[in-house]
């Protein structure tokens, strides 16, 4: 019997689909592990060490001609895209050895020769070493990131809670940053960003389902957890779909429209969302029933004894 009318009564939580969604998730865990143990990423200019050029064209660039022209150069690992508008152009080198000015002045001269009108705006020159640094220090971020989460949410709810935000969050990160090896697609610090954009948007739903479960716990009560619990999924399953859906669309407006560039970040957040939304569900509320929580674990503690028959 529901105390409560719901729009929708989905059995998000049920035995079966959640042991289907937790099967799912650690195989899609297992194949990102090992395509990062693999495969590794393909790692852009700022952890890899290299040459950036942007450059600026008095008419729409064509790309393919300027990677012949700068492969013919003697620099055939160089990658070309867009920044921005069509005329605006990023060039990418990886390490090479030799006077940065002189570097300079060759590339300009290469990207000169063929009669175009050419304007070097920026060059700028990443050291391997300046890239191990913020190899280290994006994966310092990340992890100092996920303590402090689970400080804040076992202080705000209960440490059963928090064990479910993070290992939902360290699913979403994971899974995310698999994606991206799997297909190699260029990483780069843009998508350090977007992932832990990705961490503060899923920690975002998670929360707030949580301060809903927390709620009908006290006001259910008597009922089971795992029903308390879809109860409150389906009274936030409104809000969750209208957020997912309107953030993904502009998502896809940036992936689409933003240039090459910007692409990286776009699908980074895309994939990021649609697996934080997932894992708001059955991550981070599954696990928080794998360890039993209930209403009396968000009590504080009963000093008389003869208070303890009257809990929920």
């Amino acid at each position: 019997m529901r105390l409560i009318k719901n729009k929708t009564h989905i059995n998000f939580l049920g035995q079966a689909r959640r042991k289907i969604a937790l099967f799912l998730s650690a195989v899609a865990i297992v194949v990102s592990i090992a395509s990062l143990a693999t495969r590794g990423l393909d790692f852009g200019i700022d952890f890899t060490g290299g040459i950036l050029l942007e450059v600026g064209y008095s008419q729409a660039a064509d790309l393919d001609s300027i990677r012949n022209t700068l492969s013919d150069a003697g620099f055939s690992d160089a990658q070309v895209q867009l920044f921005g508008t069509e005329t605006d152009v990023l060039v990418r080198l990886p390490p090479t050895d030799g006077n940065a000015e002189e570097l300079r002045n060759q590339l300009q001269l290469t990207l000169t020769s063929s009669g175009e009108e050419v304007e070097l705006r920026r060059v700028e020159f990443v050291s391997p070493q300046v890239g191990e640094e913020l190899t280290e220090q994006g994966g310092l971020a990340m992890i100092f990131t996920l303590l402090m989460i689970f400080a804040y949410v076992m202080f705000r709810f209960q440490w059963k809670f928090a064990v479910g935000a993070v290992a939902a969050l360290a699913h979403d990160v994971i899974i995310t940053v698999g994606f991206f090896s799997i297909f190699q697609f260029p990483f780069d610090l843009t998508v350090v960003a977007a992932v832990l954009a990705v961490i503060g948007y899923s920690l975002n739903d998670t929360v707030v389902a949580f301060d809903r479960i927390r709620e009908n716990f006290f006001k259910l009560r008597g009922i089971a957890a795992d029903d308390s619990m879809n109860t409150s999924i389906n009274e936030m399953l409104a809000r969750t779909l209208i957020t997912g859906v309107t953030t993904l669309l502009v998502l896809i407006a940036l992936m689409v429209l933003g240039g090459e560039s910007i692409a990286p970040f776009a699908i980074a957040l895309i994939v990021g969302v649609v697996v934080g939304t997932y894992s708001s569900i059955y991550t981070a509320s599954a696990t928080a029933l794998l360890l039993d929580v209930n209403a009396q674990d968000l009590l504080e503690p009963v000093k008389d004894p003869d208070l303890i028959d009257d809990l929920p």
